[in-house]
């Protein structure tokens, strides 16, 4: 209870300070990161070394993994976040009614922001420092495979807000891997968190859903789906596909799902299939599919509703732009969609008609990440349908209030 009393009032200071204030504490935590790169590695070491013993599979290994190049990763992103424009003061809208008074939507933070997460320490350098962007107060509470790089993460990013003169309790590391923690947590702390959003797999998702007693920004997993149309471009189609499924496999924005026209299928599919196998890819085909490339196993109606986060693929040959958006309309999880074809027209249906946070054009489902949309990092891809949708950044960590000037209106 008392860390939630401590982050109140730290964000309370928070919406005191300046935007310069704001960034300059950002700038500083990425240079006590940088500084701490080496104690972060050592930690990082040791949960790697535990995670091993405890039998975590390759995908929540990559996830917690990390090493120089990763942890320069984190600082760019900590600095890419400090670049931008704060959220906080914004007018939104304004406007003034006929009897004089003046009216206008301002962003203001949301408060006090729980984080849930799972294996990936990443995780607790965007999302305190997105919320000190945002004006918000950040309770962490990291899986206990990441516990020691985040504590080391927590206490390079604290010091640094320390050092500057900042409220470092807006950046805070719930101290215990006892589940019991995240119970209190979606109590709301009496009253103390404002919004909770989780991050990690269906399980964490779900329960935070289900038991939480304050707004949740959440996502289940990424089901992502790309549709190769009759009118793909064959060098594209092979070159997206192959990067939506393997540039990293554990990102939620990873292509677990491939359709394909069955104008193009017999020429195309076995072309990306190539591709795709000399890769390193397992392919799990319906029975078209497995009718043009015999060596795909056998997909089973679980492969269309499974998240692998490793190098699998689910494949199916439809009949054309209907058959793909009957498919995606069943078992997409709103997270992630593609259409590959050069026919505008076809790709504006796509567009308009899939329900999902994010839908691309002849682009990589692995670009669903705030980074690429210019949010600097992000805290998760929201697939919900409150007040922010897709990348969670900054921007979609703040609320509004009206402020309205009167010159001495008194209501008749």
């Amino acid at each position: 209870m008392d860390m939630g009393t401590r982050a109140r009032s730290a964000s309370r200071a928070l919406g005191r300070l300046s935007a310069d204030d704001r960034t300059r504490g950002l700038k500083a935590i990425a240079e006590a990161i940088r500084a701490a790169a080496p104690t972060i590695l050592e930690a990082n070491v040791k949960d790697m070394e535990a995670a091993r013993k405890k039998g975590l599979d390759a995908a929540m290994l990559d996830r917690l993994a990390l090493d120089e190049k990763r942890v320069d990763g984190i600082v760019s992103g900590v600095e890419a976040i400090a670049a931008l424009p704060d959220p906080i003061g914004r007018e939104l809208a304004r406007w003034q009614q006929p009897n004089g008074l003046d009216f206008a939507r301002v962003a203001v933070p949301l408060g006090v922001i729980g984080i849930i997460y799972e294996s990936r320490p990443n995780v607790t350098a965007d999302a305190g420092t997105l919320c000190l962007r945002s004006g918000n107060a950040a309770i962490l509470r990291c899986g206990s495979e990441s516990t020691g790089s985040s504590h080391a993460l927590v206490d390079a990013m604290r010091a640094a807000l320390k050092k500057e003169g900042l409220p470092q309790d807006a950046i805070q590391l719930v101290g215990t891997t006892d589940r019991e923690a995240v119970g209190h947590m979606l109590s709301g702390l009496d009253g103390q968190i404002d919004v909770i959003v989780p991050r990690g797999g269906r399980s964490l998702v779900e329960r935070v859903q289900m038991d939480a007693r304050v707004p949740v920004i959440g996502h289940l997993e990424g089901l992502c789906h790309t549709y190769v149309d009759a009118a793909a471009d064959p060098q594209k189609a092979v070159d997206i596909v192959v990067n939506a499924k393997l540039r990293r496999t554990g990102v939620c924005g990873s292509l677990e799902t491939l359709l394909v026209d069955a104008k193009v299928a017999d020429t195309l599919l076995p072309k990306i299939a190539t591709a795709l196998t000399e890769a390193g890819c397992e392919l799990r085909g319906d029975a078209k599919a497995r009718a043009i490339v015999p060596s795909m196993k056998t997909a089973t109606e679980e492969d269309w509703a499974t998240e692998y986060l490793a190098p699998i693929l689910a494949v199916s040959v439809v009949d054309g732009i209907d058959g793909a958006l009957a498919h995606i309309e069943r078992w997409s999880s709103g997270h992630t969609d593609a259409i590959i074809t050069e026919d505008q027209a076809v790709a504006d249906r796509f567009l308009a008609t899939v329900d999902s946070a994010i839908v691309l054009h002849n682009a990589s489902t692995q670009f669903a990440d705030g980074g690429e949309f210019g949010f600097g990092a992000e805290i998760g891809i929201a697939t919900g349908r409150i007040h922010a949708r897709g990348p969670v950044g900054a921007e979609q960590l703040t609320i509004y209030k009206y402020v309205v000037r009167g010159t001495g209106q008194t209501r008749p």
